[in-house]
């Protein structure tokens, strides 16, 4: 009897790491697996990529707060008319900080890694994070009042105060 299991596991575990990103190099570090770099409020981070033969930027930034900024660089797979100047193709994607897997459902072609920087900035902080529209909901005054501010058991407008900060 011939035993799948461990067949199936290394293909299991093959299949999932492909697309972990993390700023140490996910569970498997090596040179080529990606950059990730996070904002947080204390430290809002601005990433700029420089073609080093123009010294002109070809692609730039600003990490919200609370995001997390991760790109890829693919070597001779451009497709692009400028294939000679571009080869490479640049994948990248903006995530929730701390997420560490996910697609990098953004292309763009980029110079060949002997001519190109990466240039990070960091904004003066402190910088808010997105507004969280869950928060963004009235109070519940009487038991019953919805999104709208409408309250359901009397049908008229409930009258929303907001303490002093």
């Amino acid at each position: 009897m011939i035993r799948k299991t461990p067949i199936l596991a290394a293909a299991l575990a093959v299949s999932c790491l492909s697309g972990c990103y993390s700023t140490d190099g996910a569970f498997m570090p090596s040179t080529g697996r990606g950059f990730t770099y996070i904002s947080t409020p204390t430290q809002p981070v601005t990433v700029t990529l420089v073609d080093t033969r123009t010294n002109e930027s070809f692609y730039k930034m600003d990490i919200p707060a609370g995001q997390q900024l991760t790109f890829r660089f693919s070597d001779g797979t451009s497709t692009s008319d400028s294939a000679k100047a571009q080869p490479v193709t640049m994948s990248w994607g903006m995530w929730t900080a701390g997420d560490q897997v996910g697609s990098l459902s953004n292309q763009m072609t980029a110079p060949p890694a002997s001519c190109r920087r990466i240039d990070i900035t960091y904004r003066t902080p402190p910088e808010d994070p997105p507004p969280d529209p869950t928060l963004l909901l009235p109070p519940d005054l009487d038991g019953t009042t919805t999104a709208s501010g409408t309250s359901g058991a009397t049908g008229g407008t409930a009258t929303l105060t907001r303490p002093k900060d």
